[in-house]
């Protein structure tokens, strides 16, 4: 089953304890992005303690409702300008609000998930496969009908292997 609109939007409300990501890609070319990536390409910042939107207040309430949003980002360096973007725009305010991002760099080791496909997972029991095409165009979010225990261990290897967010931008001019 495909998801969009409201029924995706749904698994972030309604999900009870968690909802994790991980993410592969060196982009993602989302169109609602473009303006805010080339202000960034000209060297626009944003003070990340001051974001307050829609993903950012929800990321909040549910952090105090003991709920917890995570993700692991599987990197290689250089990083290129969209992860620079996406850390410096997006996971700088998301962890300040209380997501848990980790960032898996595997410029200088084998990939441990070499293969894994993005997804998100909620509740560790219902599985969203990312779909997208190379250069990171979203084609579809497609709902896994199979087991899941492969992605609790894609999880549980990619938080072992990973890094906090904070602690990997240390020293990165975002």
């Amino acid at each position: 089953m495909l998801l969009a609109g409201e029924r995706w939007a749904a698994h972030f409300e309604g999900f009870r304890t968690e909802a994790w990501r991980l993410e592969t890609l060196p982009q993602y070319l989302m169109p609602q992005e473009a303006e805010e990536l080339a202000a960034f390409s000209s060297g626009v910042r944003i003070d990340p303690g001051t974001v307050s939107n829609e993903y950012t207040d929800r990321l909040r309430r549910q952090v105090a409702e003991g709920r917890l949003q995570g993700r692991v980002h599987v990197v290689t360096r250089p990083l290129s300008e969209y992860l620079l973007f996406e850390f410096s725009q997006y996971y700088s305010p998301h962890a300040l609000a209380g997501e848990q991002i980790r960032v898996l760099d595997v410029t200088d080791r084998p990939n441990p998930l070499e293969g894994a496909q993005d997804f998100w997972m909620f509740d560790r029991s219902e599985v969203v496969l990312m779909n997208y095409h190379p250069d990171g165009r979203q084609i579809s979010r497609e709902v896994y009908e199979g087991d899941v225990a492969p992605f609790l261990e894609y999880q549980r290897i990619a938080v072992r292997e990973s890094v906090p967010f904070e602690e990997y931008v240390k020293g990165l001019d975002l």
